[in-house]
């Protein structure tokens, strides 16, 4: 499979993309990676690893999810390969989630984004607040 670059040009699998380009499958990558219910997800499986999580008890961790949408995270993460599913066959069936060594990667680069949102968010919300006030007749 290949991917188109820049200039319309094909690359092969495991070469960069180029994030500019509206057809680089990296956008839709990030557009998964970058929710705030991946990385909360990440955060808290990532905290429990190498161990495992049972669904109702990452929906327990992960304020304000649905299970609708926790279930469509979920299922994103480990079709990417970012999350293991495990599950038990007993009645109901007990299913199980940690992360991949792939995922364990993810976790460093979401850390540093959240402690950035963390740090800057009384100067967003200072710059909102102005930015929302009526213009000085």
């Amino acid at each position: 499979m290949t991917t188109s670059g820049r200039g319309g040009r094909d690359r092969r699998p495991g070469e960069r993309g180029d994030l500019l380009d509206p057809r680089c499958p990296t956008r839709r990558l990030l557009d998964r990676i970058g929710t705030k219910w991946t990385s909360m997800t990440v955060k808290v499986l990532a905290e429990e690893a190498p161990g495992e999580l049972r669904f109702a008890e990452l929906r327990r961790r992960v304020p304000g999810i649905s299970q609708k949408m926790l279930s469509v995270t979920l299922q994103s993460l480990a079709r990417d390969g970012l999350v293991a599913r495990r599950v038990e066959p007993t009645v109901p069936p007990a299913v199980h989630y940690r992360l991949t060594v792939l995922g364990l990667s993810l976790e460093g680069p979401l850390s540093v984004l959240r402690e950035w949102a963390e740090t800057h968010m009384s100067e967003i919300d200072r710059n909102n607040r102005l930015a929302d006030e009526p213009p000085p007749d």
